[in-house]
């Protein structure tokens, strides 16, 4: 059975997948269900899927745009996921929470237009899956710095591995 929570920040939901079955053969985990979703007040229309797959201590965003919901999952690793709101007209404008992820906890968040996220490995390599709702547009989309004192987010790595983009020169 899905199972939805709301979180700390408006419209970003915890999801716990319809199935997730494990014998002695292996795991089954049903990873989507539109019918479900949709039944469960989650009415997005995905369009892609995206899969990132990246080592430990790679630390990826934080990146989104105003267009673009997106369901986050881990397929294999760990990773510690941080979602920003970043609606100025919202009262919870620069807030964060956060997440762990993994292949174990099969846990999923759904990520509204207007937040950003990002996300860095803890394991030795993890794979980081996303639907969403619109295509990738580089153009479109915001970058808020990783360690920006003003938002104040806990990492629990020091020194990540990140990209230019990342490092605020491109």
């Amino acid at each position: 059975m899905l199972k939805v929570q709301d979180t700390e920040l408006d419209g970003v939901k915890l999801i716990s997948p319809p199935t997730n079955f494990e014998d002695f053969r292996g795991e089954y985990v049903e990873i989507y269900n539109e019918e479900i979703y949709k039944s469960a007040g989650i009415s997005y229309s995905f369009f892609q899927d995206d899969i990132s797959v990246s080592s430990r201590n790679v630390l990826r965003g934080i990146h989104g745009d105003n267009k673009t919901a997106k369901l986050v999952s881990c397929l294999h690793g760990k990773f510690y996921l941080v979602v920003v709101n970043n609606i100025p007209n919202s009262l919870q404008y620069r807030r964060w929470t956060s997440f762990t992820l993994s292949e174990k906890n099969r846990l999923q968040v759904l990520i509204p237009p207007g937040f950003g996220n990002g996300h860095v490995v803890l394991s030795e390599a993890a794979m980081f899956h996303y639907k969403q709702t619109t295509s990738y547009d580089r153009a479109s989309q915001f970058t808020l710095m990783w360690n920006d004192p003003g938002l104040g987010i806990w990492w629990p790595i020091k020194d990540p591995i990140l990209s230019r983009r990342d490092e605020g020169l491109d």
